[in-house]
């Protein structure tokens, strides 16, 4: 087609070099429009649309037959259903613990769902320490301090002299003491330790009044402290306790001196 162009070109020139003249024009005109119809006819005869492929259904599942064994037939052999052991009770039991159980609303306790469950058990290691340190002699009785003075009773003797021995039987926290007889300063002052110690003390004819004072309370609580008696053949003759003893309390013992062989008589008031 190009070349049928180019030809048509060089004629219509060629024309129209000689002679310009309408006609001439109308021709060309004409021309050119065949050809371009001519040339579209020739273009689309050469393409052919490709139809799209026709897509049949989805196909369908085959079912395979079930193929039955004819020796299973003869048999008598009944199906075995395997049990549920959750809902079987009598091979597993339900526990009352099991999730989803109501919990029972009834309790003897005062703690509510906030309270420290360890709370309950305070007060009980509180005593047991506590008792455990007073056995070690590492702390005091927390019982109330004495106000009043103890007498120990009266003891009768024939001795000349009587040995005393004391000492701090709980916890060593600087008791102090000061031992009296007949109005006479024994012994000034006495710290008491965890060993017993000792002094004397002489009698006269009749009777002795004899006291033991608390100069101070420890520093762990009241004055406390253990006594033991001796005559001057060693033979024993009483062992007592003070426990918590405010400062200034005292305790009393009546001694009487006499000629007979020893008798002791003791009161505790």
């Amino acid at each position: 087609m190009r070349y049928q162009i180019v030809a048509i070109y060089k004629i219509f020139k060629a024309e129209f070099d000689n002679t310009f003249s309408m006609k001439h024009i109308l021709f060309f005109i004409l021309l050119v429009t065949s050809l371009t119809v001519s040339a579209q006819v020739d273009f689309n005869s050469g393409f052919k649309t490709i139809p799209a492929p026709k897509f049949s259904a989805k196909p369908k599942k085959k079912t395979i037959p079930e193929v039955k064994d004819p020796q299973a037939e003869k048999t008598d052999i009944p199906s075995i259903k395997t049990p549920n052991v959750f809902d079987n009770t009598s091979i597993t039991p339900k526990s009352k613990f099991q999730i989803g159980e109501e919990k029972s609303k009834f309790t003897m306790s005062t703690e509510n769902d906030f309270a420290n469950p360890g709370d309950r058990y305070v007060g009980k290691m509180e005593k047991d320490l506590d008792k455990a340190l007073k056995d070690a002699g590492l702390k005091e009785d927390d019982q109330q301090l004495v106000l009043k003075d103890v007498n120990f009773g009266e003891i009768r003797t024939s001795s000349a002299y009587f040995v005393i021995k004391f000492r701090d039987y709980g916890a060593i926290d600087g008791d102090l003491i000061k031992a009296v007889l007949n109005g006479d300063v024994v012994k000034e002052r006495l710290l008491l330790s965890s060993n017993f110690q000792e002094f004397k003390i002489y009698f006269k004819e009749g009777f002795n009044p004899f006291f033991i004072e608390a100069l101070n309370k420890g520093s762990l609580g009241g004055n406390t402290g253990e006594f033991q008696i001796y005559d001057a053949e060693g033979n024993f003759i009483l062992s007592e306790k003070w426990n918590n003893f405010e400062a200034g309390v005292k305790a009393n013992f009546l001694i009487y001196k006499e000629q007979k062989l020893l008798t002791k008589k003791s009161q505790k008031k």
